[in-house]
């Protein structure tokens, strides 16, 4: 393999585009761009050239390599962008969606304008505040109510009735009630300039209001009250108080800092606007560039996607492919994008700033981010390597089976992608074709299952696995084989077996003993037992549900519609026998003497028409 890759080598076009680094499964390691693909991947492979740790490491998983060639760089930039989400190479960026910030939004071209909450920035005509990092994004809406009363609902108040009232929030001052007409379009519209005003960063009036608030409420010994008010008034404060000394200048910029050391690297991100700084931010970043300039090019590509960015970027290092990355952020965004890296002056200044606090960051999280990159993706290649895996395991998942002696059988189905939780991929079943507590058929049901949503390429199941772990020994390991000779697929599969952990294998009935400190073990432990609690809570769910429909299908006058009622209302039985009969009565559809006969029921006493 080493000789085809340096016949590659001296054949590589000097064109620019993407290149691809695979090991020798064929699992796509890194996804890379080029302005010359013959000089950047050449890099990798000379011996004289600095690399850094990570890109050491990389390479002693590389077995081959190909390359794609584009008409420019940036369609270069584009693909490679295009690829890393496709195939999520553990060797690049990956930026978790869970890191996206939270805004305030608001469409200014509704009748009636609402702020709400989102970490969503969508192309579309409404106005997005934020990020939002003091207090949250919820403690700023509710300053926002407290001091503009404006709209919290989603009724269209065309369609309204006759007979509509204004809700609770009207009485308390929340809403000023347009639904009903308290208040004309113009009135409102002026209520949301003047937050728009205070979103923008125009907070006196804000303060007056809420001080007086305080006041007011300190006065009436409403204390919780005016502890609430004092704490938004600390916040808007806070906010105040960013002010860049050295600017003086009422200017919007977006400043990104990368700072390494050869194994980690970290992207300060901060931002001003009005000539403050309302957002910084320290993002660790793994990727295996050959240079800094490489890995921020490649942050930056895929960061423009979370936050809202303002007309100017300013960087730390010179970037060769700025005016194609630029073009890319552009589009991103929806804004012209301009990307310098400043020399002299203000901007330099602030670009010192985030690189000294890039470099803060790092210089005192290298243990964590260390430990970090170690039960993660250092957890996924030590699991290759430790069970003799042909695929590196990037997508885990993990199954599990929860009954109580045959009852509500239901099944869990955890992902774990680059050895971190993706909640957004998990999925429950329930057991449909096995009678009694029998886990081995109900686990082989499910699969079976999966299988045949894998076969028709389910996008609701997301990709292929790379790995399926069953909770269990051989008996699972033999049952999740059968589903899948059944089915006509080819996956990896592994048990994880309680007590002792150990680990069986389609290959061996032997089982191996990982070594208990070792990081791979640890992130099948903990697939294993993420598994188990989605299963468990699934099960209690289904059976608190059902426990309660079973018990009211036997008391006379409880009907379906009523059952649903009660279930809705009360959730457990342990709820439903604390209700009193009153409580009872006002379920809808409840009646009183249907309310008396249940009570009744449910605490073993005679009804009034058999005493």
């Amino acid at each position: 393999m080493a000789q085809d890759i340096q016949t590659k080598l001296k054949n590589l076009p000097s064109d620019p585009g993407v290149y691809i680094m695979y090991d020798s499964d064929g699992n796509v390691l890194y996804v890379g761009k080029a302005k010359v693909l013959k000089n950047r991947v050449r890099q990798y492979f000379h011996a004289s050239s600095n690399k850094t740790e990570k890109v050491l490491a990389m390479l002693s998983h590389v077995a081959d390599f190909r390359y794609v060639i584009t008409a420019s760089e940036a369609d270069a930039l584009s693909l490679e962008n295009t690829l890393i989400k496709k195939y999520t190479p553990p060797y690049n960026i990956l930026l978790k969606d869970d890191k996206q910030y939270p805004y305030v939004k608001v469409d200014l071209h509704a009748e009636f304008p609402r702020f709400v909450s989102t970490r969503k920035l969508v192309k579309d005509r409404c106005r997005y505040f934020g990020p939002i990092t003091q207090g949250g994004a919820k403690a700023f809406l509710d300053i926002l109510s407290s001091v503009f009363p404006t709209v919290t609902c989603n009724y269209n108040f065309r369609k309204l009735p006759k007979n509509f009232r204004p809700c609770l929030n009207y009485h308390i001052g929340r809403c000023c009630a347009p639904c009903v007409g308290k208040v004309t379009k113009e009135q409102y519209r002026k209520i949301v300039d003047e937050a728009v005003a205070f979103l923008s960063g125009d907070y006196g009036r804000v303060k007056e209001v809420l001080y007086q608030k305080m006041m007011d409420a300190s006065q009436k010994m409403l204390y919780e009250q005016a502890l609430t008010y004092k704490r938004y008034l600390q916040i808007i404060d806070k906010l105040n108080s960013r002010q860049v000394v050295a600017l003086n200048k009422i200017v919007d910029y977006d400043v990104f800092a990368l700072a390494s050391n050869g194994k980690n690297s970290v992207v300060n991100h901060t931002m001003i606007r009005g000539g403050k700084v309302v957002f910084s931010d320290n993002i660790a970043v793994t990727d295996a560039g050959l240079d800094e300039a490489q890995t921020l090019s490649s942050f930056l590509a895929e960061y423009c996607d979370m936050v809202k960015l303002c007309g100017e970027v300013c960087v730390n290092l010179p970037l060769e492919d700025a005016t194609e990355l630029a073009a890319l952020m552009s589009e991103k965004c929806g804004r012209k994008i301009v990307l310098t890296c400043p020399k002299l002056q203000d901007k330099k200044r602030l670009v010192d700033m985030a690189y000294r606090n890039a470099v803060e960051f790092l210089t005192k999280s290298q243990t964590a981010m260390d430990k970090k990159y170690n039960s993660t993706q250092g957890a996924v290649m030590q699991l290759k390597e430790l069970l003799g895996l042909k695929r590196l395991p990037i997508r885990v998942e993990c199954y599990d089976i929860s009954n109580v002696q045959g009852v509500d059988k239901v099944a869990s189905m955890v992902v774990f992608t680059n050895g971190q939780k993706d909640a957004s991929q998990y999925r429950r079943f329930r057991i449909k074709t096995v009678e009694g507590a029998n886990d081995f058929a109900s686990m082989k049901e499910v699969l079976v299952r999966r299988f045949q949503r894998m076969k028709e390429n389910d996008g609701v199941f997301g990709k292929t696995p790379d790995l399926i772990v069953v909770d269990g020994g051989l008996g699972q390991l033999d049952y999740a084989r059968q589903a899948m000779e059944q089915c006509g697929v080819n996956v990896q599969l592994v048990s994880l077996a309680k007590r002792e952990e150990l680990v069986y294998t389609l290959q061996n009935h032997t089982p191996i003993c990982l070594p208990r400190n070792s990081y791979a073990l640890n992130l099948l432990i903990n697939v294993r037992d993420e598994a188990h609690r989605f299963a468990i809570t699934y099960f209690r769910k289904l059976h608190n549900k059902n426990s309660v429909r079973s018990v009211l299908q036997d008391v006379e006058g409880i009907g379906e519609k009523r059952r649903t009622e009660l279930h809705r209302k009360f959730k457990t039985m342990q709820n439903l026998r604390a209700a009193t009969v009153q409580q009872l009565a006002e379920v809808k559809g409840m009646t009183r003497p249907a309310a008396e006969k249940l009570y009744c029921f449910l605490h073993d006493q005679p009804t009034s028409e058999s005493e």
